[in-house]
């Protein structure tokens, strides 16, 4: 399902599973574990994903990582519960085989996933597709197809019709990152702070038809063909719910940095899209509004909300580095990361930037 052959981590920076309890959970189930040593994927700073093989067939276990979760994160049996049955609509959705609850077999609940091969482009683009624009339009393109193609998807017919709360969806998730920017709140300026959420809390639209949202939608989260780049997969479902479709546009905007953005914009190294082709974020949104047949007002109070929520998820993972500093050492600067971008979010509600 994720990444492709040579995307691995290094056997010293593995996780370790308790793969002979996996293996007898498996057996009294009908599931036989193959003998070979599950490989860690690199990436993230999430979910633990392995590749394992399950009756001779290869496959992806999924489970959070350890230690405290934030709410609403991480969620294995929601992300099961949305990929035993999206892939009857959405054929990027990779379909889900088994789920786990018992957190006595690997420490936390789990699940195994169909395994879909390809490549993954993160921050950068892979040598022979850097510097050539009509790589970063059919990107472009793709991606905003991909986004409108899950909205459109009926609820109905796939047995999430009662996935979520969509009635008050914005307003709970400010509420919602309001109280995790709460627990991070000896990081953060608490002007910013609080200016940035009296804002956003006078200004929430009202509901909009729900769709499927995926709330973490952007390139890294696409499995591609190698050769043709055409999507293979869209993974990473565990915040997935019903709400607001513009949200999930904004939240893949909030890593969309432009050339001339600030350099936190840069440092977040989620997308290639300030390399030539790209297409600009105002294009995007214009594309995803014909595509969607959707209409928007205006698409601030969104921008702002996903940059804020930005700004928390990198003050997250410092608060989980500096708990266990030596777990990723790749967070040990999110702290002033998240900070700026809480400032930029701040600035763009007084007008001074865009």
């Amino acid at each position: 399902m994720f990444v492709h052959t040579g995307e691995f981590s290094e056997v010293t920076h593995s996780i370790p599973q308790d793969w002979a309890s996996l293996a007898h959970y498996l057996a009294r189930r009908g599931l036989v574990l193959g003998p070979g040593q599950p490989r860690q994927f690199a990436g993230g700073f999430g979910n633990l994903n392995y590749l394992i093989e399950i009756d001779g067939q290869p496959a992806v276990l999924r489970r959070p990582p350890g230690g405290p979760l934030p709410y609403g994160a991480n969620d294995m049996a929601r992300e099961y519960r949305i990929l035993s049955s999206l892939w009857r609509e959405y054929p990027l959705a990779p379909r889900a085989i088994f789920f786990c609850d018992e957190a006595s077999v690997l420490g936390a609940p789990f699940q195994i996933i169909e395994y879909r091969p390809g490549m993954v482009i993160r921050d950068t683009l892979p040598p022979g597709l850097a510097g050539r624009p009509e790589t970063g339009m059919l990107l472009s393109r793709q991606l905003v197809e991909s986004l409108a193609a899950l909205h459109a998807v009926d609820p109905v017919r796939v047995g999430l019709e009662t996935l979520g709360r969509p009635a008050g969806f914005l307003a709970r998730t400010v509420d919602g990152w309001a109280a995790r920017g709460a627990a991070v709140a000896d990081l953060i300026n608490p002007l910013a702070l609080s200016e940035v959420l009296d804002w956003l809390r006078r200004r929430v639209p009202a509901d909009a038809p729900p769709s499927l949202i995926h709330s973490d939608f952007k390139l890294d989260n696409m499995i591609l063909a190698p050769e043709s780049l055409a999507p293979v997969a869209v993974i990473d479902w565990d915040m997935g719910t019903r709400g607001d479709p513009l949200w999930d546009l904004a939240v893949m905007l909030s890593y969309w940095a432009e050339p001339e953005d600030p350099a936190c914009f840069h440092r977040m190294r989620q997308m290639p899209t300030a390399q030539p082709g790209f297409w600009r974020r105002h294009e995007v949104l214009a594309a995803y509004l014909r595509l969607s047949s959707r209409a928007v007002g205006d698409f601030t109070f969104y921008r702002v909300l996903s940059l804020f929520r930005s700004a928390i998820v990198f003050l997250q993972l410092y608060d989980r580095f500096r708990r266990s500093p030596g777990q990723n050492m790749r967070c040990a600067d999110f702290d002033t990361l998240g900070r700026e971008i809480l400032d930029h979010t701040f600035e763009l509600i007084h007008g001074r930037v865009e």
